[in-house]
């Protein structure tokens, strides 16, 4: 016989924990609110309710033609809030925050293999962003400063927020292997190791750690895949570092923001050949006949989406 729910059970649910998209949400909303407050990094509330705008009707103007649905908000949020915060134009331009918002969330709906976004949507934007009009975008840097309550707050509600959304090990992975490759980079360049490994107190990394690596629409399927792919990203990202301290050719281009392109180049390839590779394992032999599993593109619909 089933248990009626009883006032002090319903409450106990009532209490239980906000979903992991709901947390993001919070994280990203307080690393917001902490900039502006400690470092004024938003630059004008007009800024953001026109970058939040222009992400949310786009989101909602695409998905509606193209999925024939209404979307969730959250995910235009947090890439709005991601454009704001790391994007700085030269001269007080506005074009590059609202060209990065219709790119970021438009890569959504149009760079897509079967059923999901190969890019992260902030990751892309901000990339085609600094290549295209390297000149007139730059990424936030020194300006948010790196005080130690600030980054303590940040980085203690991101791995209480990275825990509960089960993408710790994630974030934890590219930590531990930026740190050692920046102790690696110290040895090869002779800079001071606080210096290599200082960038991950600012906002780029911080997003980076916790949002953009982590976005289960953009990352495989498997926790192994998931750590060597973070791996990989911070490698590549060191090289790009290393390349530009020894002055290799053309790779000043991808100075102003390694992780952003290492990101943007290994991650959408790896996750690539991971869903061509699912494909081909949904449909296996049993008692001589074929038999389908279920595929990527039905695992995609009831994923967990962080940035959309």
């Amino acid at each position: 016989m089933a248990q009626k729910s009883t006032p002090a059970a319903t409450q106990a649910r009532g209490l239980a924990w906000p979903s992991p998209k709901t947390l993001v949400t919070l994280l990203i909303t307080l690393l917001l609110v902490l900039g502006e407050w400690s470092y004024g990094v938003v630059g004008g509330y007009s800024k953001l309710a026109a970058i939040l705008g222009v992400c949310v009707g786009v989101e909602i103007v695409l998905s509606l033609f193209l999925l024939g649905r209404f979307p969730m908000v959250q995910s235009a949020y947090i890439t709005g809030v991601s454009l704001t915060i790391l994007l700085r134009p030269q001269g007080g331009l506005w074009w590059p925050f609202l060209v990065g918002a219709g790119l970021s969330i438009g890569s959504k709906y149009v760079l897509r293999y079967r059923g999901r976004h190969l890019w992260n949507p902030s990751n892309f934007g901000i990339a085609l962003l600094l290549l295209l009009a390297p000149n007139q975008v730059a990424i936030l840097s020194h300006e948010f400063g790196n005080a130690l309550a600030t980054n303590a707050v940040i980085w203690g509600v991101g791995l209480l927020v990275a825990s509960r959304a089960k993408v710790l090990h994630i974030s934890a992975t590219y930590v531990i292997a930026f740190l050692a490759l920046a102790a690696l980079r110290c040895v090869v360049v002779g800079t001071p190791l606080l210096a290599e490994i200082a960038p991950l107190t600012g906002p780029l990394y911080q997003l980076m750690v916790f949002f953009m690596l982590t976005d289960p629409r953009t990352t495989v399927g498997t926790r192994r895949g998931r750590m060597l792919t973070v791996a990989g990203i911070a490698v590549l990202e060191a090289i790009f570092r290393l390349g530009n301290d020894l002055d290799w050719p053309f790779f000043h281009l991808l100075a102003p923001a390694p992780p952003i392109f290492a990101l943007a180049l290994l991650g959408p390839l790896v996750l690539f050949f991971d869903l061509r590779a699912r494909a081909r394992g949904a449909t296996v032999p049993a008692s001589g006949n074929a038999v389908t599993a279920r595929t990527p593109d039905a695992i995609a619909e009831v994923t967990v989406r962080s940035e959309g």
